[in-house]
This record gives C-alpha cells, sequence and structure tokens, in this order.
C-alpha cells in the first residue's frame, strides 16, 4: 500500500492480527474453515509445490500477514523463505510464532490439514520446524512502491506467493495493477507467481472493525497478468454463494492461480 493512504491509515489504526487470525482461521468458527476457502487454497498450494514445477531457491510471500499456512507447502519445494508485510504489527505476530513464543497462534489444525495432504497427518512436528528453518527473513513491504521492499534490495527470485494481500491493499483496479507491476520486478523471468484470494469482495470485518476490499473478477485477474509478462497456467475458481458470511465478508468465489513470467514489462 502506498505511504499516507487512509487504508493504510486504516490498517495502522484498527487491524488486530489477533482477532483477524481468530476470526478466519479458528480451529471451531473460523470463517475460512467453514466456508472451505482453507481446504481449497491448501489442497491447490500441495498440488503446486509436489509438483516440482514450481520450486527453486527462494520464494518471497508477498503479504504475509500474521498467518503461516500460505508456506506450509511452499516449504518443501524452496530452500529459503521471505516473508513481507506492510504492519508492524503482523511482523511482531508473525515472529512470535517463528521464535516459538508463547502466545502464538496455534496451527496445529491447519498444519494436520497440510500433512494429510502430504500422506503423514502426524508430521505436523516436524514440518513446523522445517519452516521456521526456511523462512530467513521478515521485511517490510508496501505493494504500491517500485521496490515494495525498499530500501532492501533483492536479487530476482524464483516465485512470488500472495494471498488476499493486493485486493486489500488496492483501492480500485489501476491501483491493483500498479500493485501487481511492481511486485512483479520481483521476480526471474521463467519464474512463478502463485495469486490467491477471493472475489467480489467490497468489505470485510476483522471482530468490530470494517475493511475496504476491492470486487475483482477472473477476466480481470488475466488480463492485468498478460499485460504484466505472464503467461497464465492454471486458474481454479470455487464458488461460495449461500456459504459464506455476507456480513462478515461479502465475497463470492475463492481463486488460485499460477502463472509463469515470460518477459520483464516496462
Amino acid at each position: 500500500m502506498a505511504s499516507g493512504t487512509n487504508r493504510n491509515d486504516i490498517y495502522r489504526r484498527d487491524f488486530d492480527p489477533k482477532d483477524y487470525m481468530d476470526t478466519y482461521f479458528n480451529k471451531t468458527s473460523g470463517l475460512f474453515m467453514d466456508d472451505h476457502y482453507l481446504k481449497f487454497i491448501l489442497t491447490h498450494l500441495h498440488n503446486t509445490f509436489s509438483s516440482g514445477d514450481v520450486k527453486g531457491d527462494t520464494l518471497i510471500d508477498i503479504g504475509s500477514g500474521p498467518t503461516i499456512y500460505q508456506i506450509m507447502s511452499a516449504c518443501e519445494a524452496f530452500k529459503e523463505i521471505i516473508a513481507t508485510d506492510f504492519s508492524e504489527k503482523n511482523h511482531q505476530e508473525y515472529k512470535r510464532w517463528l521464535h516459538n513464543e508463547p502466545g502464538a497462534f496455534d496451527w496445529s489444525h491447519v498444519g494436520e490439514m497440510v500433512c494429510k495432504l502430504e500422506g503423514d497427518r502426524s508430521r505436523w512436528t516436524d514440518k513446523e520446524k522445517k519452516i521456521r528453518a526456511a523462512v530467513k527473513q521478515v521485511l517490510k513491504c508496501d505493494v504500491l512502491e517500485s521496490n515494495p521492499l525498499d530500501p532492501v534490495v533483492l536479487p530476482k527470485v524464483d516465485c512470488l506467493l500472495s494471498l488476499l494481500c493486493l485486493e486489500a491493499a488496492s483501492k480500485d483496479c489501476d491501483t491493483f495493477y500498479c500493485a501487481l507491476q511492481n511486485i512483479t520486478t520481483l521476480l526471474k523471468v521463467g519464474g512463478h507467481l502463485v495469486l490467491c484470494g477471493v472475489l467480489g469482495c467490497k468489505a470485510w470485518m476483522v471482530a468490530d472493525k470494517q475493511f475496504p476490499g476491492l470486487p475483482i473478477t477472473e477476466d480481470f485477474l488475466r488480463s492485468s497478468l498478460a499485460k504484466c509478462g505472464y503467461d497464465v497456467k492454471e486458474v481454479q475458481v470455487q464458488p461460495v454463494a449461500g456459504k459464506c458470511n455476507v456480513n462478515l465478508c461479502d465475497y463470492y468465489g475463492n481463486f488460485y492461480l499460477v502463472a509463469e513470467k515470460k518477459k520483464e514489462v516496462k
């Protein structure tokens, strides 16, 4: 998100990472457990990162938030993972889990889902260790900056992973496209972008706080990726009509896509 925008101010003032994880990822009451978002995303992440087609030395997770579910499969395919987020509060919560500190969110119920996909539900303890060993840095990230990781400058990486970030950071479709262009500068030609999120979301809640969304569509995603030099390899969409709590988050579908960067676009 660009410095000084209203969205930045809202996140700084109102976003509580613990409330967010409890609202969406709580084992018994989390929305993403109930509407099958998590099962959908974890299954496709497992399929992608176990295929052997998307692998390499370094993956950057763009907009990690306070969560680690998105890298549970990626840690098997990449030697190094770099977590990034705009919010210092998210950094603190992420590092609390990374350093195994008291009060960290318990991801075991999600980890067991991933380990079951990998063939052994009981491997979660080993998986935890592997994730913590793989995450080498936790960096500030502003997706509307030309270098989203400024002032850090990194060599281009093999893979970008981003879930629920660009649509939260972007006030309109032009802003989303700008953010996509900016993160793409971090990726090698021939590298992969794994992008996941929700479709049609205008707003979403954490506890009693409302946050703005961006109601993107599959067609918009495809056209934006093409203009940024990507070849879309896979798109999966899961409708959630009749399942999601529209008072909490008003989206109508989950999406998952994998694209390969074919060229640099100025």
